[in-house]
Formats: C-alpha cells, sequence, structure tokens
C-alpha cells in the first residue's frame, strides 16, 4: 500500500496540482493586499472618506462605529463594505486569470483545418471530413460521388 501511494503522490498530475494550489495561496495574498491596501483606500477617499471595512449594518439594539466594536459587543452585522472588496477581489483574479488563459492561448498550435483541397463537407450532416473517405465518421453515411 505504501508503494501504490508513493507511486499515486509523485505521479505528475498530483505534484502540479499541489504546485498550483501552493502558487495560487501566494497568489491569493497579492491579490488580497492590492485589493485592501491600494485599490479600496483610493475608491473609499473619493466616496468621502469610507473605509469600506466598516460598511455595515446593526441587527438589533445597539450603534456602533466600527466593525471591530460590534463584533466585541457581540452584535450581529451585516458586513456589505467586506462584502464590497471581495467582489473588487473576485474581478482582480478573474481578468488576472483571463490575460494569463488568453497569453496562453497564444501559443497553442492552431487547431487542424476543417475544409480544404483534401477536406469535403458529407451530403447528410454537412461535417467536414477526408475527400478521400467513402463513408461519413460522423453520420456514418454512405457517401456516393
Amino acid at each position: 500500500m505504501l508503494s501504490e501511494f508513493k507511486k499515486f503522490i509523485t505521479r505528475g498530475n498530483v505534484v502540479d496540482l499541489a504546485i498550483a494550489v501552493i502558487i495560487g495561496a501566494a497568489f491569493g495574498k497579492i491579490i488580497t493586499s492590492l485589493v485592501d491596501d491600494l485599490i479600496m483606500p483610493p475608491i473609499g477617499l473619493l466616496l468621502g472618506g469610507v473605509d469600506f471595512r466598516n460598511l455595515f449594518w446593526t441587527l438589533g439594539s445597539g450603534s456602533f462605529v466600527t466593525l471591530d466594536e460590534a463584533k466585541k459587543a457581540g452584535a450581529a452585522t451585516i458586513n456589505y463594505g467586506l462584502f464590497l472588496a471581495n467582489i473588487v477581489h473576485f474581478l482582480i483574479v478573474a481578468f488576472v486569470v483571463f490575460m494569463v488563459v488568453k497569453q496562453l492561448n497564444r501559443f497553442q498550435r492552431p487547431a487542424p483545418a476543417t475544409s480544404g483541397p483534401d477536406m469535403k463537407k458529407c451530403l447528410y450532416c454537412f461535417s467536414s471530413i477526408d475527400a478521400a473517405a467513402t463513408r461519413c465518421a460522423h453520420c456514418t453515411s454512405e457517401l456516393t460521388e
């Protein structure tokens, strides 16, 4: 059983996944810092000096200036400022992933041609097939010239 586990853990997919998780966690910390420390303060300043971490609604009685005060008092809160910061965080991560995938797609080989001098269309399903084919690979119709 130990040898099976060793074989499993040293396979390329498992190692690649582990590396991706570690890099993803580190990247997540960078993005969190970017959102919390660089993006949200200017947005808060533009909105009149609002600190997004202290945007919340208290459920029940009590009035609190900061979210920390509300939590220390044990008040139930809806933390919509943190939610807005998390939305900005998600949009930045999604945009960065989009840009990385877009750049990676540039390096992939182009898809093989679906039509050309050595291809023809099936008369029944209109799929592209080899010009020398006598039967369609997609609909299995017999092709007669």
